[in-house]
């Protein structure tokens, strides 16, 4: 038989590969399309740069001081050493990474698209607030590398004006700097809140979260210039010898002390309020269920912002002042726990009878309830007049100050990042990692610091490098620089799966845990300016009930998919 004719192969048409959809991310390339952005989200991550750098540089000198303490002698570092670690550790921590932690980044990057909007009232000054930080940052690390400060991260009167000749007013005025970034950025939410909600986004229907930083903003922008002055007055009474805080001159010391927890006090709020409202935020989305008594936590964020404003005094009550002053601000110190305490309480509310989902960002939501009650009721020690004069100046207070800061404001931020993780980065993260990290960081936490209130119970003053005078504090100085390790080892997993997401996650739908919420209406990673259209909002916050009732066909969190 013939051998048939072969037929020529037909042409098979070429397929196009995907073409990826413009984001935030990738809509310019170039070091200058970062540098000169307007883009809130942009400079979200900007600051999420700088401020994961400074709190590393923080971290670092926190650990020299744990392993200074490892010991009774001071047989690592020299006194004056010792002193400049403590004093950076707290300057760095506080003014550069716990203040703008959530507010410049989080909120950065949340607050427009929660409210509807395509970006901050004022974009143009939202850059300079970052450009702002990063001066102030490069000062203090000038300062830093060319002899430090030896006064604590308080600056206390008349030692920081007229004793010590180390690096006041260049740290001085590294703060100040960095306090104008934290005034703009707190002057561009208030705007925004205000004037650029969506139609329908009234002030009852907005997330807790936006609450929280409108509340938080309001603190930045009365508390914040009232320490510039404060600082400007130190560095022109060591300048131009003027009797300002000095007695020798006619100053009072004690008018230092007012003047800067005037701030301070308030600035424990900027750094706490925030990571309330992402707590409210997380609770709400894993119990899948409407807050319990939404006008009660939106008002507590008012009044802790109010009545932080008036306890200053606290910090002063060994300090001379007036016996009856100090009955009075005891007396207010223990009211502003009652706004605090009503977050706690409808917190646990709605995690009663909910449907709660065991995800990362809700383990860190666990770790800050725990946490921060026990800050806050040891809080309420410090507040009475009788236990506080023999535990002031203690660990005790060190344990108490960080149960609040790293128990209860790095618990929220960390759970913040993983949250919204897939809407900022487009990738999702190994969730059992993410869940070890977790575990770790609560374990190491309450090893570092619990020993601490035990120390300062027994009379163990804070600030000494060397107490080889009472050898018997030793083992728990030993557990507390234990627990530091593991808390450090805690720290640095989310910042290696973090980047490691970036090349390797699976891509995140744009509503990975089916949460309500205008933000999660957008593309993961949202596009430039947030919306296609101007969103309108016609359903009340937290419409859990809604979102998971099977005549809305919406998928619960197991059908999800998320990496594992």
């Amino acid at each position: 038989m013939p051998n048939p004719i072969p037929q020529p192969a037909m042409p098979q048409p070429a397929i196009a590969p995907p073409v990826e959809r413009e984001n935030y991310l990738n809509a310019k390339y170039g070091v200058w399309s970062w540098l000169l952005t307007t883009d809130h989200k942009r400079i979200a991550l900007l600051y999420l740069l700088s401020i994961t750098f400074f709190f590393f540089i923080g971290g670092f000198f926190a650990l020299l001081i744990r392993l200074e303490l490892l010991t009774p002698a001071g047989d690592l570092v020299q006194a004056d050493t010792y002193n400049k670690l403590f004093t950076m550790h707290g300057m760095v921590m506080v003014f550069f990474f716990l203040i703008p932690s959530i507010p410049a980044v989080l909120g950065n990057f949340l607050v427009p698209m929660m409210i509807g909007a395509k970006d901050l009232a004022f974009p143009r000054i939202n850059l300079l607030s970052w450009y702002l930080y990063i001066i102030g940052g490069v000062m203090m690390l000038h300062c830093m590398l060319t002899g430090g400060v030896d006064t604590g991260w308080t600056f206390y009167a008349p030692f920081s004006t007229n004793f010590t000749n180390t690096k006041i007013v260049e740290a001085g005025l590294a703060i100040f700097v960095a306090g104008f970034s934290s005034i703009l950025t707190g002057l561009n939410f208030v705007v925004t809140i205000h004037r650029m909600r969506a139609p329908g986004m009234t002030w009852s229907r907005l997330p807790l979260f936006i609450w929280a930083h409108y509340a938080t903003s309001i603190i930045q922008l009365l508390g914040t210039p009232v320490v510039a002055v404060t600082i400007v007055l130190v560095a022109a009474e060591r300048a131009l010898h003027l009797g300002i805080f000095d007695p020798k001159l006619g100053g009072d010391p004690l008018l230092f002390q007012h003047l800067f927890w005037f701030y301070s006090h308030p600035a424990v709020y900027i750094m706490i309020l925030p990571s309330m409202g992402v707590v409210t935020e997380i609770i709400a989305c894993f119990s899948r269920k409407r807050i319990f008594g939404y006008s009660f936590v939106a008002f507590s964020s008012i009044a802790i912002a109010v009545f932080g404003f008036l306890v200053w005094a606290h910090h002063m009550f060994v300090a001379g002042m007036s016996v009856y002053a100090a009955l009075v601000f005891s007396l207010l110190s223990y009211a502003v726990a009652v706004p605090s305490a009503i977050k706690v309480f409808n917190w646990t509310a709605t995690l009663y009878k909910g449907s709660i989902h065991y995800d990362a960002p809700m383990l860190y939501a666990f770790g800050f309830l725990g946490l921060f009650t026990i800050g806050g009721l040891t809080g309420l020690f410090l507040s009475a007049l009788g236990i506080n004069v023999h535990v002031t100046d203690t660990y005790f207070v060190v344990a108490h100050f960080h149960y609040i800061m790293v128990g209860g404001a790095v618990m929220g931020y960390l759970g913040g990042m993983h949250f919204w993780w897939p809407k900022i980065s487009g990738k999702l993260y190994p969730e059992g990692w993410a869940r070890l990290a977790a575990l770790i960081v609560f374990i190491g936490f309450n090893l570092t610091f619990f020993p601490q209130f035990l120390l300062g119970y027994m009379g163990m003053p804070r600030r000494y490098y060397d107490y080889s005078h009472m050898p018997e504090f030793q083992i728990l100085n030993v557990l507390s620089t234990a627990g530091a390790t593991v808390l450090g080892v805690g720290y640095l997993l989310p910042m290696v799966y973090f980047l490691w997401s970036m090349r390797y996650g699976k891509p995140a739908p744009d509503n990975p845990w089916n949460a309500a919420g205008l933000e999660w209406k957008t593309p993961s990673p949202p596009p430039t300016f947030n919306f296609d259209e101007e969103p309108v909002v016609t359903w009340e916050a937290y419409n859990y009930d809604e979102l998971d009732s099977p005549d809305k066909g919406a998928p619960h969190k197991e059908e999800v998919p998320v990496a594992r």
